[in-house]
C-alpha cells in the first residue's frame, strides 16, 4: 500500500497539471518528473502481483528516467541561474539512455544492479538539492527566497521521517512510511510550484491542515461505516493512505469529467456546480439583473425629481415670503441629494468598463491630493505625502482610481472635523506574482469600531446620518475589477488606515 500511494500519488499529480493546459515550463517538467516516479512505483506494485519480469524492466526504466526529469526540473525551477545547465540534462539523458542499453545486456543480471539504479537516482537527487541550496543563497531577500527556503528544509525533514523504515530491520514494528512522505513531500512541492499566491508558511499549513482533516474524516467515515457491516477491518495505515488518495483525487477527477461532459453535453453546464456553490452563482445572477435594472429604475425617478425640482424652483422665484423660500430650498436641497444617490447607485450597479492603461501611480496620487486639497473640509487638516521614487507603471483606469483615492479621502477628512493629519504614501512591493505598487491613505481621525470595521465595504451601509452607503463599495469593487486588493485596519480615538495593492504587471 505505501508503493501504491507514492504511485497514485506521482500520477495524480502529473495528471492535474497536464489537465489544466495551463503548463508553463516549470510545471511540465515537475509533471514529467512525477510520471517518472509513477512508473517506478507502480513498476514496483504490479511486479508483486503478476509475472515480475517484464515490471522489472518498466521499474528499471522508470529509476532511469528519474535523473535527467529531476535535473530539467530543477533547472528551470532555479530559472536555469544555478550550475544545471543544459548539458547537465544532456549528461544524465546520455547515462540513463546507457542503462537502458544495459538492461538487455548480460549486466542486467548483476545483484545489484537495481540497488545502483537507485543510487544513481538519488546521487542526482542531492545534486539538484544542493544547486537550488546555492541557487536560493544566492537570491535578494523576496517572497520566492522565502518560498524556496520552505522546501529546501521541507526535503531534508522527508527523508528524516522516511528512514523510520529503516527501523524495521532492526526489528521494530513500523508500518511502511516513505510512500506516505515523499507523496506529501511532492504534494507540498505542487504547492510551491503552482500556487504563486501562498507565500508565508501558515497558507501552506492550512493547506496542509485541510489535506490531513479531509484525510482522517474519510478514514474516520470509512471505519465507521466498516464496523457495522465488516466482521474484519483493515490496517489503520491502509485505511489512511487510502484516503489520502481519494482527496488529492477528487479535483483532477472532476476537473477530466467536467471536460468530458462540456463536450457530450454543453448545455448542461451546472452540473459540477455544487449546493453550496449555487448560493455565489445566484448571487452573481442577481448582480447581473441589478445592472439591467438600474437603468431603468434610475430613469423612472429621475424624471419625477426633476419636474419637483423645475416646479420647486418656480415656486421659490414666485413667492414673496421667507418661510415659503426656506420651505422650497429644502425641497430643492432633497432633490439634489436624491438625485445623488440616484449617480452612486447607478455606478455600483452597472458593469464594470474601463480605459486601462499603465500610469505613473505617483503622478495620479498628486492630481488626487491637488483635488483634496482645494476640499472646503481640508481647511484644518495637514496633508502629507510619501511618495516613492522609481516605481513601476500600474496599469489601471486613472479616473477610477482618482475617484477611490477621493471616495476614501472624503471619508477620512469627514472623520476629523476638528483637524488632523491625512498622510498619502506609495511604495514598491515584491510578490511571487511579480512586483505590486502599494498605496497608503492615513488619517487622524475618530476611528471605526471593531463591529463597523466588517461591515463598510458592504453596500447601503452607512453610519452617517444622511449617508448612502455606497462610497467605499464602489471603492473596493473598482480595485477588485483591477486585480488589486484594499483592506482597512482602524483603532477607535486613533484613526484609520487603508491599504490598496495594485499590480504592476497588468494582470488581474
Amino acid at each position: 500500500m505505501d508503493t501504491f500511494t507514492l504511485a497514485a500519488t506521482s500520477f495524480t499529480i502529473a495528471l492535474s497539471l497536464f489537465i489544466t493546459g495551463k503548463m508553463d515550463k516549470l510545471q511540465k517538467s515537475f509533471a514529467g518528473f512525477c510520471l517518472a516516479i509513477f512508473i517506478s512505483q507502480a513498476a514496483v506494485f504490479f511486479r508483486g502481483l503478476f509475472a515480475p519480469g517484464f515490471w522489472i524492466y518498466i521499474e528499471h526504466i522508470g529509476l532511469l528516467s528519474i535523473a535527467p526529469l529531476a535535473v530539467w526540473f530543477f533547472r528551470h525551477l532555479t530559472h536555469n541561474k544555478s550550475y544545471l545547465s543544459q548539458s547537465s540534462v544532456a549528461l544524465t539523458s546520455l547515462i540513463s539512455l546507457a542503462g537502458v542499453s544495459l538492461l538487455f545486456s548480460p549486466l542486467r543480471a548483476w545483484p545489484h544492479f537495481r540497488v545502483t539504479l537507485i543510487a544513481y537516482a538519488c546521487l542526482v537527487l542531492v545534486v539538484c538539492y544542493f544547486a537550488l541550496l546555492r541557487h536560493v543563497g544566492k537570491l535578494f531577500p523576496s517572497t520566492e527566497k522565502r518560498r524556496l527556503r520552505y522546501l529546501l528544509i521541507a526535503c531534508p525533514v522527508a527523508v528524516l521521517l522516511s528512514g523510520v523504515d529503516l527501523l524495521g530491520y532492526l526489528g521494530y514494528n513500523f508500518p511502511p512510511m516513505t510512500g506516505l512522505v515523499l507523496s506529501a513531500l511532492l504534494y507540498f512541492t505542487l504547492l510551491i510550484i503552482a500556487y504563486p499566491q501562498l507565500s508565508e508558511l501558515h497558507d501552506f499549513f492550512a493547506r496542509a491542515l485541510v489535506i490531513f482533516i479531509s484525510t482522517l474524516t474519510g478514514a474516520f467515515i470509512f471505519y465507521f461505516v466498516a464496523f457495522f457491516f465488516s466482521p474484519s477491518l483493515p490496517s489503520l495505515t491502509s485505511v489512511v493512505m487510502a484516503s489520502f488518495l481519494i482527496v488529492i483525487s477528487v479535483t483532477p477527477i472532476k476537473m477530466i469529467l467536467k471536460k468530458i461532459f462540456s463536450f457530450l453535453y454543453p448545455d448542461s453546464k451546472d452540473v459540477f456546480t455544487s449546493l453550496y456553490e449555487f448560493d455565489e452563482k445566484l448571487e452573481r445572477e442577481k448582480a447581473l439583473l441589478l445592472a439591467e435594472m438600474a437603468p431603468v429604475f434610475a430613469h423612472e425617478i429621475r424624471n419625477p425629481l426633476g419636474s419637483i425640482k423645475g416646479a420647486a424652483q418656480y415656486l421659490q422665484s414666485e413667492t414673496t415670503t421667507e418661510e415659503h423660500s426656506k420651505l422650497l430650498n429644502v425641497i430643492i436641497e432633497e432633490v439634489n441629494r436624491l438625485n445623488t444617490v440616484v449617480s452612486q447607485f447607478l455606478d455600483y450597479a452597472r458593469p464594470f468598463s474601463s480605459k486601462i492603461q499603465p500610469q505613473d501611480i505617483n503622478a495620479v496620487m498628486d492630481r488626487a491630493i491637488s483635488i483634496i486639497a482645494a476640499n472646503r473640509l481640508a481647511e484644518n487638516i495637514s496633508i502629507s505625502r510619501d511618495l516613492q521614487e522609481g516605481l513601476p507603471a500600474v496599469h489601471v483606469d486613472e479616473q477610477q482610481i482618482l475617484q477611490v483615492m477621493i471616495n476614501i479621502s472624503l471619508n477620512a477628512m469627514e472623520a476629523m472635523p476638528q483637524g488632523g493629519s491625512l498622510t498619502f504614501k506609495t511604495s514598491k512591493i515584491e510578490t511571487s506574482a511579480g512586483v505590486a505598487t502599494g498605496i497608503t491613505i492615513r488619517d487622524t481621525g475618530h476611528g471605526i469600531g471593531p463591529d463597523d470595521i466588517k461591515n463598510i465595504f458592504k453596500p447601503f451601509y452607512t453610519t452617517k446620518e444622511r449617508g448612502v452607503g455606497l462610497g467605499l463599495a464602489i471603492c473596493q469593487r473598482i480595485i477588485r475589477e483591477h486585480g488589486g486588493s484594499i483592506r482597512v485596519k482602524s483603532l477607535p480615538g486613533q484613526g484609520s488606515v487603508f491599504f490598496i495593492r495594485l499590480n504592476a504587471n497588468g494582470k488581474t
